[in-house]
This record gives structure tokens, sequence and C-alpha cells, in this order.
């Protein structure tokens, strides 16, 4: 059954009168009843003023935005954030030092203005609390949890008022890797137990892909491609995707017929575009390492990662290409190596990176 469309963001652009270029230009996206949606994007692509401007902090120069059937903000009106419904969880939490964390969950019940009795909050943040698995804790402070626990009150506080929307500005920077691989399923666990809609800014492409199940990837204000994890991941839309999502290697490449000649081979395609000059993306875990004498790509780095090797490979012109491998596969720095390409991964992209050829590498010509 189709869910109902809790937010739809209609050409929303944002400038700022000090900046020659919108800070988010024409963007436009619907996001369904349950649905998490990430907005992944290096620092300055527009995604936390896109998140301020969902949440009323902000208002759009043009385009509409719409939460849960109801227009909240055009270039003319905006309402503000507490009439939204929505909930806002921050980067350093915004706990209130002097409230207990009872209190703080409380807190946003009490701001609606509905008459709501002391049983009524306490059982409602009794609820929450259990949701993030932080039952018994209701009488400490903030400055008594750990960053992790603090980061699940400032959840639970969002999600107390039972708002159509959750938006979360990076909530798990601040904290050590351990913390926040542990958090990533916990947040994706309990919004999901909740089934309210969420938001989640971050520009960390491994965290937006276990959290959510749409990404948006933002360039410079714009949607570059917007898709579940798997599509941006494999399906790359440009340049820009796969070097920012997958971290894949480029090879300058030309075409000669079918065949798209690079300094470490000659790849023949089917049904390519119409472009001359392109470039050869592969991801770094779809080649594979053979040692050879004979060959001019020479290992001139590398790093163990636990279950894993990355190898910073050196090609005759200079150019370096990375690859991973599992932590069975050991060769020294210096080892001159034959690449070992995964063909049905590949893809051609031209000089300009806006759009890939929809054909694959096939065959290999050295």
């Amino acid at each position: 059954m189709k869910q109902p469309v809790i937010l739809n963001l209609s050409q929303i652009t944002k400038q700022f009168s000090s900046h020659s270029h919108p800070a988010v230009e024409e963007v436009s996206l619907t996001l369904a009843q349950g649905e998490i949606l990430g907005l992944l994007g290096p620092s300055g692509c527009g995604k936390t003023t896109l998140l301020r401007i969902i949440a009323g902090f902000d208002q759009p120069s043009r385009g509409t935005v719409e939460i849960a059937g109801q227009k909240v903000a055009d270039h003319r009106s905006c309402l503000p954030p507490e009439k939204r419904n929505t909930g806002m969880v921050f980067q350093d939490y915004a706990l209130f030092p002097h409230l207990t964390i009872a209190e703080n969950v409380g807190f946003g019940l009490k701001r609606q203005g509905q008459k709501v009795d002391r049983q009524q909050i306490k059982q409602r943040v009794g609820e929450v609390l259990q949701l993030v698995n932080l039952s018994g804790l209701e009488n400490r402070y903030p400055h008594q949890l750990s960053g992790g626990q603090q980061q699940r009150v400032a959840l639970a506080r969002a999600l107390a008022p039972q708002p159509a929307l959750i938006l979360l500005d990076e909530p798990l920077s601040n904290l050590d890797v351990q913390v926040r691989q542990y958090l990533r399923h916990e947040i994706r666990h309990i919004l999901k137990a909740t089934g309210i809609s969420a938001i989640f800014v971050t520009h960390d492409q491994e965290e937006a892909m276990a959290i959510c199940d749409k990404i948006a990837v933002m360039r410079q204000g714009k949607l570059e491609q917007l898709g579940t994890p798997e599509d941006i991941y494999t399906q790359p839309t440009s340049r820009f995707v796969a070097e920012f999502v997958t971290g894949a290697n480029f090879l300058p490449a030309k075409r000669s017929g079918n065949l798209w000649q690079t300094e470490i081979g000659t790849w023949e395609l089917i049904n390519t575009a119409s472009f001359e000059e392109g470039e050869l993306m592969v991801r770094q875990e779809d080649i594979g390492l053979k040692p050879d004498e004979t060959a001019s790509v020479v290992i001139s780095d590398r790093q163990f990662l636990g279950r894993e090797y990355r190898y910073c490979l050196e090609t005759p012109s200079g150019n370096q290409i990375h690859v991973r491998t599992t932590s069975s596969t050991q060769l020294p720095i210096g080892t001159k190596v034959k690449l070992l390409i995964n063909f049905d991964t590949a893809q051609i992209f031209p000089v300009n990176g806006v759009k890939p050829s929809l054909s694959n590498p096939v065959s290999v010509a050295i």
C-alpha cells in the first residue's frame, strides 16, 4: 500500500544577499510516511540550509515546503518551527543542563500548549525513554550521561510529541567511532519502530547508507542524485557522486571505435555514448591484484585496516589508483602488479562528468 506523503519540497531556492550563488537551488523531492531520507554531501553543499528551511529557521527565496499536506513555507510566508509538527535533533544535543532527563524529554510536551496533565507527561516520557533504552535514568542530569546517551535523550525529546517529521542535523558527528556505529543501528531501529519519517543530514557516506532508505546527494546547493543507497552506490549518475560516495578511481580514456584506451589497458564497450574522451571509473573493491614483473603498475603504499588492505598503486604517468582487498591478499610495497578489473561494475564518464554511459566494459585487450 502506498504511504502518504509527509514532506513535499518544490523548487526550493535560498539566496543569501552576501553570496553570488544560491545556497540551495531548485531542490524538489518528496518523503513518504515512515521513510528515512539522508541529505549527503561535503561541507558547504547546502544540506544544513535545506534542513533549516524545512524546520522553519530559514525562509526559502523561492519554492514551497509542505509537511503532512500543509503548506508551511514559501517566499511570502513562513510558519514558525514550533507550529510545523516537526522534531529536531541537533549536532550538539542542545539539552538543558539544569533539567533532569525526564524534564528534558517532557519539555516539548509542555510547549505544545495542550492540556496534558503531569501523569500523562510522565507516562509519555517513560514510553520514549524505554524506546531509546534509557529507562531508569529519568532523574539524572545531562552531564551525568555519556555522549551517546545524551544523543538518545535528544532523540527521545524530539519523539515525545509524536511529530510528523524528525530532522537530525549530523547527530553522530561528535561521537567516537564505536559509539557512532552502535547508534546508527539504534537510530534506524527507533525511527522504524515509531513509523515517523525522518531526514538525516550527514557528510559520512557509510553513515547515510547504513541508516537511510533514500539518499539525496547534494553539490553546490543542487540535488545531484536521489535514490536508494544501492542505486547511489552502484549506478552513480555523475562523476561527483561516484567519487564522493564510492571513492572510486578515475582513469583518463580515449575512444578508438569500440575501444577505450587507458594507460593500464584498452577496454571494449558495447553501445557506448558519442563522446570521444572520458574517464574510466572503477571502484576500489572491484580491482584484484596479481604480481607480475612485466607490469607497469607498482604498489607504492599499503595500509592494514583489519578485515582488509588498502593499496595505493602508481601508474607509469604518476597517477594513483587505490585498491581494497581482503586481508588474505598481502603484497609488499614495490611489487609490480597486473590489475584484474571487475568489468560488470566499471563505467565510462564523459570529461564533464555529468552522465555516464549506460554500458559496461566487457573485454580487455592489453
